[in-house]
C-alpha cells in the first residue's frame, strides 16, 4: 500500500475521531471520507438510499463489482480523551471505532485501485458511505432501495480486540417502541378516574420477564423506559419503552417479538389504556460465506499482524488495569485460525441484511487491546491513537488483498455465489 494512502488514512481517521457525529448527523465524517476518495480518483455521488450523509464512490468499469461498506457514525455519550484513564469529553465518541472502520474501507479501495490500474484489470470498485449503523437503519434502508443489488461481493471489517476472519452469525434484531396512552387524574383525590400508562408499561415488562422462560436460549430481550418525568400525584397519561429483541435466527426473533407485542396488548387491556407499537428497524442474521472466508483468510495469513512499541504496550497495560480487563497481561495476539463452523455472536449489525442480498465477507482486526468491550470509553481512547491506527492499516491491507483475489480469480466469486 502506498505510503501516501496510509498518510491520508491516518489524517482522515483522526479528523473523524475529533469530529464525532451520531447517526444521520455525520456531515463532517462523510465529507472527510468522500474527499479522501475524490483525491484518489473516485467519482462520488451523494444521497445514496435517501440519506443526506450517505454516498457512493466508484472507480473502474465492468464486472466484477466489489463494494466496500464504510461506517462512520459515533455513539452518544462516549466521547473520551486519548488517555489510559476515564476522561470523558461530555459528547459523542467513537466507542465502536467507526472512525477507523470507514477509513480502512476507503484505504482498501484505493490500494485495490492501484493494483488493478497497474495490471490493467477490468472491474468496478465501490465504496458505500453508510450512515447510521449504530441505530441499525443505514444499510437496511440502502438495501431496501436496491443500492447493493448489482454487487459481485460486499467487503467490510469491524474493529475488535483480535485479528480474524469474522466467520460469525451476527444476530437478527427487531427494535420497537411501545407507547401507552392513558387518562390523567389526581392520584389521591380521584384515582378511580385515572388510567395509568405507566402501570401498563410496567405490567408489559413483567409479562416479558415471565416470557423469558419460554423462548429459545439464544433469544435476548432488553428494554428501557424512554420517559420517566412527571410528579407522582398525577396518574401518568403517557409512558413509553424501547425494546431490542434478538436471536441468531430471524424466525426466532420474529416469534419472540410477536409475543412481546402480545404482552403489550394484554397490559393495555388490564389497565384500560391504549398501546401503539412502532417498529424502529429490524435486520436478519448474518449469512456467512465459506468461499469468501477461506479466500480472505488465505490472504490474512500472508500479511504480518501489527507489532507494538513499548509505549503502546504500556498504554495497553495501564488501560487494562484501570478498566479492569481480564486479559492476563496478554494485550495483543496474531491472526486467529478460521473456525470450521460459524460462530454465533451476541451483537447485531445492519451489514447482515446486505449478506442476504450479495455474498458478504467481514474481517476483524485488533484496534484495541484484549478484553476491551465495544461501546466502552476504553475502546474510544484506543480508536483515537496509534493502537487503533495499526488495526486500521492491517484491516485495509487484508481487505485489499482479498478483494484483489476476487477480481483476479473469477472462480472464487462463482463458488461464493453457488454457496449463496
Amino acid at each position: 500500500m502506498r505510503q501516501e494512502i496510509l498518510n491520508k488514512m491516518k489524517q482522515t481517521a483522526n479528523y473523524i475521531f475529533c469530529h464525532p457525529e451520531v447517526a444521520e448527523q455525520e456531515k463532517e465524517s462523510s465529507r472527510a471520507l468522500a474527499e479522501f476518495l475524490l483525491g484518489e480518483g473516485f467519482d462520488v455521488h451523494w444521497g445514496t438510499g435517501g440519506f443526506d450523509t450517505a454516498f457512493l464512490a466508484e472507480w473502474g468499469e465492468g464486472k466484477p463489482v466489489v463494494g466496500f461498506l464504510a461506517e462512520y457514525d459515533a455513539l452518544p455519550g462516549l466521547g473520551q480523551n486519548v488517555c489510559s484513564e476515564y476522561s470523558p469529553t461530555g459528547g459523542p465518541g467513537h466507542g465502536c471505532g467507526h472512525n477507523l472502520l470507514g477509513t480502512a474501507c476507503a484505504g482498501a479501495a484505493c490500494a485495490l485501485k492501484d493494483r488493478m490500474a497497474a495490471e490493467g484489470l477490468h472491474g468496478t470498485i465501490r465504496v458505500y458511505g453508510c450512515p447510521a449503523e449504530e441505530t441499525v437503519i443505514g444499510k437496511i434502508r440502502m438495501n431496501e432501495a436496491g443500492v447493493f443489488d448489482d454487487l459481485s461481493a460486499a467487503v467490510t471489517w469491524h474493529p475488535f480486540d483480535r485479528n480474524r476472519v469474522s466467520y460469525d452469525i451476527w444476530q437478527a434484531q427487531d427494535i420497537k417502541n411501545y407507547r401507552f396512552y392513558g387518562t390523567a387524574a389526581h392520584a389521591s383525590r380521584h384515582p378511580e378516574m385515572g388510567r395509568s400508562a405507566l402501570d401498563a408499561a410496567e405490567l408489559m415488562n413483567v409479562g416479558v420477564n415471565y416470557l423469558r422462560e419460554h423462548v429459545a436460549d439464544d433469544v435476548r430481550m432488553h428494554y428501557t423506559y424512554t420517559n420517566t418525568d412527571g410528579p407522582a400525584n398525577i396518574v401518568p397519561p403517557f409512558a413509553s419503552t424501547n425494546y431490542f429483541i434478538r436471536s441468531s435466527k430471524w424466525e426466532r426473533t420474529k416469534d419472540a417479538s410477536e409475543r412481546v407485542d402480545e404482552c403489550a396488548r394484554g397490559a393495555a387491556i388490564m389497565t384500560g389504556t391504549r398501546v401503539e407499537i412502532e417498529r424502529v428497524t429490524c435486520n436478519k442474521e448474518m449469512k456467512v460465506n465459506r468461499a469468501l472466508a477461506e479466500t480472505f483468510y488465505e490472504e490474512m495469513q500472508k500479511i504480518p499482524a501489527p507489532s507494538y512499541t513499548e509505549e503502546e504496550l504500556r498504554f495497553a497495560a495501564e488501560i487494562s488495569d484501570r478498566a479492569g480487563f481480564d486479559n492476563g497481561g496478554v494485550y495483543f495476539t496474531g491472526l486467529e485460525p478460521l473456525e470450521e463452523s460459524p460462530v454465533p455472536l451476541s451483537i447485531g449489525t445492519d451489514v447482515s441484511d446486505v449478506s442476504h442480498t450479495v455474498p458478504t465477507i467481514m474481517l476483524s482486526a485488533a484496534a484495541m487491546c484484549k478484553g476491551t468491550p465495544l461501546h466502552h470509553w476504553a475502546a474510544t481512547a484506543q480508536a483515537g491513537m496509534s493502537i487503533g491506527e495499526k488495526g486500521m492499516d492491517y484491516a485495509a491491507e487484508c481487505m485489499a488483498a482479498g478483494a484483489y483475489r476476487l477480481v483476479k480469480e473469477p472462480e472464487i466469486l462463482r463458488r461464493a455465489w453457488e454457496e449463496f
